[in-house]
């Protein structure tokens, strides 16, 4: 752009350290930003995505691979699931239920695995260990099959397995950072602001004898306030 006198302003060749500087001078406001985006972010995550919690039994089921695949299918039945539903005093159907848990045998073994995911970690723990225990308790009345043996009980995991919250959380932190960063700059670019002797050689083409520091008003005050004391006992002092 045009300078002083119809002279060209000839920009200087920008470092790391005048872009560190002008971050900086305006972090405040990059802190701000980031920390309103990350909000939104959290608040978008968590309003439309609910927590998910696994838990799972393993019990083990002495018979063959095909008989095994009937008692997995049993589980599920509503004949086990309603009294697993009455057991917990649970405020859903058993074919709702039966939608939370997963049967499956562990690499192809007598151990079969009952898995839940529900929105309650705890809750997730305890139906699928009173599936398993109802499981044992039924199945000799329905097939007269009685080898069903408990290996471990599910335990109450704390950590959602759906963590893509966390995942936009972290997406709109960087965004905000960016964005932040780019306003920091796009200012600075309207700053006509003249901070360094190098500036203003650069526009007036002439080299810079002297600069003037500022004074605080605390100075001055402090000053005068130090001529007052001088005069009244006789002396005076001039302006140095």
């Amino acid at each position: 752009m045009d300078g002083f006198d119809g002279k060209r302003y000839k920009p200087r060749d920008i470092n790391l350290k005048d872009l560190w500087d002008v971050i900086k001078k305006r972090v405040w406001l990059i802190v701000v930003i980031t920390i309103i985006t990350a909000g939104l972010g959290a608040y978008y995550s968590y309003s439309n995505n609910t927590p998910q919690y696994q838990s799972s039994a393993r019990i083990i089921i002495g018979a063959t691979p095909e008989l095994r695949s009937t008692f997995q299918v049993i589980i599920k039945d509503s004949t086990v699931l309603e009294k697993v539903v009455s057991t917990l005093k649970l405020e859903q159907s058993p074919e709702s239920l039966a939608e939370k848990i997963t049967v499956s045998s562990v690499d192809n073994t007598q151990v079969v695995s009952i898995t839940v995911v529900d929105t309650d970690p705890n809750r997730a723990a305890n139906i699928a260990n009173t599936t398993a225990k109802v499981f044992k308790e039924e199945i000799p009345k329905i097939m007269d099959f009685t080898d069903v043996r408990p290996l471990s009980d599910a335990k109450v995991n704390p950590w959602p397995i759906n963590q893509g919250q966390n995942r936009t959380v972290i997406i709109a932190l960087v965004i905000g950072l960016v964005v932040g960063i780019g306003i920091v700059f796009l200012l600075e670019s309207f700053d006509d602001t003249l901070r360094s002797n190098h500036e203003v050689e650069a526009i007036l083409e002439l080299p810079v004898l002297g600069r003037i520091s500022k004074v605080s008003k605390k100075k001055l005050s402090r000053k005068y306030e130090k001529q007052i004391k001088l005069h009244t006992r006789g002396e005076t002092i001039g302006y140095k």
